[in-house]
Parts: C-alpha cells; sequence; structure tokens
C-alpha cells in the first residue's frame, strides 16, 4: 500500500474526483492529469511536475484497487487529520457567542443580532459539509430578521436543536495505528482512538445544542410566533367553553323535559293506590256502575291490580300497565277525577242520602 505521512493530501483530491467515483472515470481522470503533469511533457518545470505525477499515481494505485480502496475509505480520517499527522483543528471557537454583547440590535446591519448568528451557523454547516455525503441537503440556514417562521425559522430550530456532528474528531486519536506491531495491539489501539473521538463529538453536540437554545431564547421571530400561538390558543379555549356551555344547556334542557313527561316510579305508583282508594269509596258509596261489571265480567282472567279507574282500563301485563300511567291522557283523566271529587267532597262527602234511597 502508498505510504502517506504528515501533510498527506486526500487521494480523491489529488485526482479532483469524488468520493462515489465509479472505476471509469477514475482512469479518465488520472489518465488526463498524467498526461497533463509527465515531466516529459513539462521540461522547464520537471521538480515539481515529478512531485504531482508522483502523488498523482500514488493515489491512483491505492483507489483502483478495490481492496486498498475500501481500506483507504475506513481510515482515511484518520491517515488524513488522526495521530502522527500535522492536521490542527482551527473550527470556530462558539463560547464568545454565549454573550448578548457579541450582536447589537435585531435589524439586519452586520452587527446585529441576525447577522452575527447567520454567519456563526453558516460557518459552522460549512466545517460540516466536508464530511457530508454528495448529493445530502445542505443544513437549514438561521436566516434574518424578515424570514418566514414555518419556512425558515421552524426548520433551523428544528434540525439545530438536536444538532449532531458529522465531523470525524480523528485528530484527537492518541495513537498511530500504523505503528501497532500486531492486529491485536492494534485493535487496542483503534477502541483507544474512538473513545476520545466519541468525547470530542459528544462535548461538540452539547456545545452546539446550548448555543442554539440559548440564540432561540432571545429570537424576536420565535417570541412573536408564542405570542401568536398563545392569542390561537386562548380562543381556542373560548370556542370550546362556549360549546361546552350550549351542550350543557340543552342537556339540561332535555332532563327537565324527562322530569316533566316521564315521573319516577314511586309517584306512579303512589298515584295508582289514590285512585284504589278513591275507587273503592265511590263503590261504598254508590255500589258497582252496571257496565263496569260487564266490563269485568267479560275479563275475568285479568288482574284486577292491572285496572286504571280513572280510564276505566284493564291490562295483562305490568309493562302495558305501566307505559298507560305514564302516558298524558292517563293524567288527564286522574286530574279530572281528582277535580270531580274534590268537587263533592265541597259539596258534602257525595250525593245527600235521600239520593241514595
Amino acid at each position: 500500500m502508498a505510504a502517506s505521512g504528515a501533510g498527506a493530501r486526500c487521494y480523491y483530491e489529488v485526482l479532483g474526483v469524488g468520493r462515489d467515483v465509479g472505476d471509469a472515470d477514475l482512469k479518465k481522470a488520472y489518465r488526463r492529469l498524467a498526461l497533463k503533469y509527465h515531466p516529459d511533457k513539462n521540461p522547464s518545470n520537471v521538480e515539481e511536475c515529478t512531485r504531482q505525477f508522483n502523488a498523482i499515481q500514488q493515489a491512483y494505485e491505492m483507489l483502483a484497487d478495490p481492496q486498498e480502496r475500501a481500506w483507504y475509505d475506513k481510515y482515511r480520517d484518520e491517515i488524513l487529520r488522526g495521530a502522527g499527522s500535522d492536521y490542527k483543528d482551527d473550527s470556530v471557537n462558539l463560547m464568545p457567542f454565549f454573550s448578548a454583547s457579541c450582536y447589537s440590535g435585531y435589524g439586519n446591519d452586520p452587527n446585529s443580532f441576525y447577522s452575527v448568528y447567520l454567519c456563526l451557523f453558516q460557518r459552522i454547516a460549512d466545517e460540516e459539509a466536508e464530511y457530508m455525503e454528495e448529493g445530502e441537503e445542505p443544513l437549514p440556514p438561521f436566516g434574518n430578521a424578515g424570514s418566514d417562521y414555518d419556512e425558515v425559522v421552524h426548520c433551523f430550530y428544528g434540525y439545530w436543536q438536536s444538532f449532531s456532528t458529522r465531523r470525524s474528531y480523528a485528530w484527537n486519536d492518541k495513537h498511530n495505528l500504523k505503528e501497532a506491531p500486531n492486529r491485536r495491539v492494534q485493535r487496542a489501539m483503534e477502541k483507544d482512538n474512538k473513545k476520545l473521538r466519541d468525547a470530542a463529538k459528544k462535548e461538540r453536540n452539547e456545545t452546539v445544542r446550548r448555543l442554539v437554545a440559548f440564540v432561540r431564547k432571545r429570537d424576536k421571530r420565535v417570541l412573536a410566533y408564542k405570542e401568536v400561538m398563545e392569542e390561537r390558543e386562548k380562543e381556542r379555549q373560548r370556542r370550546v367553553a362556549e360549546k361546552r356551555a350550549r351542550d350543557l344547556k340543552k342537556r339540561m334542557e332535555r332532563e327537565k323535559g324527562q322530569r316533566e313527561y316521564a315521573p319516577e316510579e314511586a309517584e306512579v305508583a303512589a298515584l295508582e293506590k289514590e285512585m284504589q282508594n278513591m275507587e273503592a269509596a265511590l263503590d261504598a258509596e254508590f255500589g258497582k256502575d252496571s257496565d263496569e261489571t260487564d266490563s269485568s265480567s267479560g275479563s275475568d282472567d285479568v288482574d284486577n291490580d292491572l285496572f286504571c279507574v280513572a280510564c276505566n282500563k284493564s291490562f295483562k301485563s305490568e309493562k302495558a300497565f305501566a307505559n298507560h300511567v305514564r302516558s298524558k291522557k292517563h293524567r288527564d283523566n286522574v286530574a279530572l277525577l281528582k277535580e270531580v271529587m274534590a268537587r263533592d267532597n265541597e259539596r258534602g262527602e257525595g250525593v245527600p242520602r235521600e239520593e241514595k234511597g
């Protein structure tokens, strides 16, 4: 395998191709560059072209072999930025941006809240872009003072509040895998390096998320949208309360109507008992009516308890009798009978004695 030391360039960059390049395009790129930088074609600049030509050959030898290319893809970050490389992490320091003193006002001038944080989050996005897959959507922008909430602001915070860096942090590696004497030691080195990388990623993610929370708390666009949502919620609660009041009123009116036209069973039983007492008093005073006797004689199989005095009607079942007692006609007849008996009582408890003889 071709070696790569300090200051090594990415082989894909050397050949000017993407990391998903196919074999045919890889060979075309190699031939084009090899022809361009061949020392024989550049007699006036032999030393520089020889250096470039050798780098192109090394890159093609690595990437043209499927196994070596797979190995290179796996350890690319370690080779370019890991232990043994001269790579220095120059990512933006986020700490100064945790203070309101880093911006002035909320307009669109260069020192305003929106201009400062627009540039900051774009720098972070640019740092991440190097580690993103080709064709992957760019990170949502911060926007400006006039950005639409749904199209820009909501999308920005929706992504950045759960930010997760794509950077490898291979430059935090403690061990250079090329120095491992055997496979067992190499696996141990990889494990230690992974712990350091994961710790660095976690710290970066937490810092960015805390910064996003700091910014969101002071973002006038968010505060304005929150007020709109609160007003909408108040209006919704008002409509719900009005609907509940209407439903309650309807239910109370319905229950009131049921109480008026559907007496309780105890009330019905008491009323029926009173009518039976009135019937007994009438029979004792005047004797049984012939029509009633005839009616009763034809219905020997009907229970006397299922006979309505007020309506002069017999029933064959308790259910039919109960339904009849609840009817309006029955209640009207009972009221009329009570009225008649009340008048008779006022005249002297029934008809004079001379009329009985």
